[in-house]
């Protein structure tokens, strides 16, 4: 079932989605060569718990790390180890979620390390730009496969011909981390669910820079490109209400990543 929020559940959730952020951008300050992340968990775990909220990912079907840390061809599901060291050059993309009055958020970012190259300057823009072209379509009145042809129109739109990952993708979200509708990153417009006022979903493309085919490695967790090509993750949470699009996990809500779109979120 999909389930659909009061506006006083939404409320509950951007306070979560707030803590959610706050770590995240504890976390990208921290990034740096030389630091584990090991280190980069304890900083956003130690964020959430300072908040008064818990880490949804930790302990999550056993998994170990209050993030995700996933480095460079592995795009998502990387156990923290306090035995792994950035270095430079090397792209991580970090995926966090907490836990508020039993409201999830769930939000992630890829940060390169160090001076990034070119290819991953770009690699980074399309990525995060195709997430927010997802979000602008998250309106009453659309369909969920609205936001999925946004994202790989985005992606599609430039001249690199980059991969988009199957299988993973976004879902809804609420009193549970994971919950319907599977928010696929392609498909053609106009289908799937209604989006109505209350639904809250994770928006999450996941690109390569080469082939998109993934495996799954021994951990059971990691998934990496099967042709060792660089990968991006990015994510938000995002309520709809009729005021437009709010973006739980955003400290503006949005209004910034939204605006070249021509939307305006709620505030």
């Amino acid at each position: 079932m999909i389930q659909i929020k009061t506006a006083h559940e939404i409320e509950l959730m951007r306070a979560s989605g707030l803590v959610t952020a706050g770590a995240l951008k504890a976390v990208r300050a921290a990034v740096r060569p030389g630091v584990t992340t090991g280190e980069l968990d304890a900083i956003a775990e130690d964020h959430i718990r300072s908040a008064g909220a818990v880490p949804n990912f930790l302990g999550y079907h056993g998994f170990t790390g209050t993030i995700c840390a996933s480095i460079n061809d592995e795009v998502v599901h990387g156990i923290p180890n306090p035995d792994r060291t950035l270095a430079e050059g090397d792209n991580i993309s970090i995926d966090c979620g907490a836990i508020l009055q039993g409201w999830h958020s769930d939000s992630a970012i890829t940060v390169s390390v160090g001076t990034p190259s070119a290819a991953d300057v770009a690699l980074l823009e399309v990525t995060e730009r195709s997430m927010w072209a997802g979000l602008a379509k998250a309106v009453a009145g659309g369909r969920l496969t609205d936001i999925s042809h946004a994202v790989e129109e985005s992606i599609t739109a430039h001249e690199h011909r980059y991969g988009i990952v199957d299988h993973y993708g976004g879902h809804g979200i609420g009193t549970e981390m994971h919950q319907d509708p599977h928010v696929l990153n392609y498909g053609r417009q106009g289908r799937g669910p209604k989006l109505v006022p209350g639904l809250a979903l994770a928006i999450e493309p996941m690109v390569t820079v080469g082939d998109p085919a993934t495996v799954e490695l021994d951990d059971g967790w990691t998934v990496v490109t099967k042709d060792g090509s660089r990968a991006a993750h990015f994510e938000h949470s995002v309520a709809i209400t009729p005021e437009g699009p709010w973006v739980l996990t955003a400290e503006d809500g949005g209004l910034a990543g939204l605006a070249p779109f021509g939307v305006t979120p709620r505030s």
